[in-house]
C-alpha cells in the first residue's frame, strides 16, 4: 500500500433539485483513472500512514467506525498526510448515528475542499482557506438527501487541475477555484457526533478526460458566488 490523506464540519445555505447524470463507476467524468496510489477494505484499525488527528477510530465487524469524543470538542479526524496529485477517490460510508460525516482535502495550509454529509443532505464545497482571514467558503452545490441508519452509499470525489467533481449515490455537482490549482493534500474523513463506519477506499491518479464538457453539460452548474 501506498500512502496519502485531514477534517472539519461546515453547514451553508441554498439547496439544488436532486440531479442524477446515470454514469457508471467506471466512466470517466472529469478525470481518466491512471495508478493507484493508495488502496484499502479499511477492515484494520488506522496504523501508518493514517493519522488519527481527533476521536475514536476503531475496526468493528471489519469495517471502520469513527466517533467524536466529547471532550475533544471537535469532530472526529483521521487522515492521510502525503501531498496528491490530480486524483479519483471513492468509499463507502454508513451512518450509525452520526450527525455529520465529510471527505476533505487540505491545502498546504488550511482546507481546501470537502463533500460535507449529513443524514438528510449532501453538500459539495470548496472550504474557507484561511478562517479568520477574508476568504470564504463557497458552496458548489447542496441536495436534499435521506441516508437512513444501516445503509451503505457510496462516495466518489475527482480532483483534476481548478475543478472538483464530487458524487454521492446519485447526488452530483461539480466545481471550479483557483485554489484547487495548488498543492493537494492529506486527504481524510470526519465524523461529527456517534459514529459513522467506512470500507472500501480507492485512490487513483487522474489526467484531464478529453470529454469532460460533454459530461459537464449535463451536470447542475456550480452556485452563483
Amino acid at each position: 500500500m501506498r500512502s496519502i490523506l485531514h477534517c472539519a464540519l461546515l453547514a451553508c445555505p441554498l439547496l439544488l433539485p436532486l440531479v442524477s447524470l446515470s454514469a457508471s463507476d467506471q466512466t470517466p467524468i472529469l478525470g481518466v483513472p491512471g495508478k493507484v496510489i493508495y488502496e484499502s477494505k479499511l477492515d484494520v484499525a488506522p496504523a501508518s500512514p493514517w493519522r488519527v488527528a481527533k476521536g475514536a477510530w476503531e475496526v468493528r465487524n471489519g469495517t471502520w467506525h469513527g466517533s467524536e469524543k466529547p471532550e475533544d470538542h471537535h469532530g472526529a479526524v483521521v487522515r492521510l498526510p502525503d501531498k496528491l496529485p490530480d486524483f479519483i477517490l471513492d468509499y463507502e460510508f454508513l451512518f450509525d448515528g452520526a450527525r455529520a460525516t465529510s471527505v476533505s482535502i487540505n491545502a498546504v495550509k488550511d482546507h481546501m475542499a470537502r463533500i460535507l454529509i449529513t443524514p438528510a443532505s449532501v453538500t459539495i464545497q470548496r472550504d474557507d482557506n484561511d478562517h479568520d482571514g477574508p476568504d470564504k467558503a463557497v458552496i458548489f452545490a447542496r441536495f436534499s438527501a435521506n441516508f437512513a441508519p444501516g445503509t451503505w452509499h457510496k462516495v466518489h470525489l475527482e480532483m483534476v487541475g481548478d475543478t472538483l467533481y464530487g458524487r454521492v449515490d446519485s447526488h452530483e455537482a461539480y466545481g471550479s477555484s483557483e485554489l484547487f490549482k495548488s498543492q493537494k493534500a492529506a486527504a481524510g474523513f470526519t465524523v461529527g457526533g456517534q459514529s459513522v463506519q467506512f470500507r472500501n477506499l480507492k485512490i487513483t491518479e487522474a489526467t484531464p478526460n478529453p470529454e469532460w464538457e460533454a459530461v459537464k453539460a449535463k451536470l447542475p452548474a456550480p452556485a452563483p458566488r
